[in-house]
């Protein structure tokens, strides 16, 4: 017995806050063009990926296999938090990385109507869209992991949060890798 387990379980109930928030910008962001020209470009494409993604991280189920701790009650709800840790906060990462696709697919939006000016794309705009569609892949490049990862890590320290267990990025990966995309 240590006596973390009030920690633990603050620590799983933010971090399972911070999933649910995301996971409420992610399903409110739109997945169809006015235009149904628009449907297949690439910050659209993207876009509609986003909503996918963040249905099956919602959908997928939760890893219920928590291995049998000896030494009482105490030491079976550590190993039950710490399981429950693992998949809130990966959840929570793949959120926060489809979060920021979306993000980057919504400015790709942004820009795309600005250069179009409620026209349609022709050959004098032709330059500044695929300047557009550059960026997107810019941006969407950066969303990596390990970027993801340091910079909810980064949150969780400057909000004075208990980070004693949480899960590597490798064991994040994990888990990941354990849910197969069903798409």
């Amino acid at each position: 017995m240590d006596g973390l387990n009030d920690y633990r379980t603050a620590r799983v109930a933010e971090v399972f806050a911070d999933f649910q928030t995301l996971q409420y910008y992610i399903a409110a962001a739109p997945v169809h063009p006015q235009n149904e020209d628009d449907y297949y470009t690439e910050g659209w494409a993207a876009l509609r990926q986003c909503s996918i993604d963040g249905q099956h991280i919602l959908n997928c189920a939760a890893d219920v296999t928590v291995p049998q701790a000896h030494g009482g009650e105490e030491e079976q709800s550590k190993a039950e938090l710490r399981q429950i840790l693992l998949d809130s906060y990966s959840r929570r990462h793949e959120a926060r990385k489809i979060y920021l696709r979306q993000s980057a697919a919504q400015r790709w939006v942004e820009y795309r109507e600005a250069v179009l000016q409620g026209q349609r794309p022709n050959s004098t705009n032709r330059q500044q869209l695929r300047d557009c569609d550059a960026q997107l892949r810019r941006d969407l490049s950066q969303i990596t992991d390990e970027f993801v990862y340091e910079e909810l890590r980064t949150t969780d320290m400057n909000m004075h949060r208990w980070l004693a267990e949480d899960p590597s990025l490798m064991t994040v990966r994990l888990w990941v890798q354990a849910r197969p995309q069903i798409t």
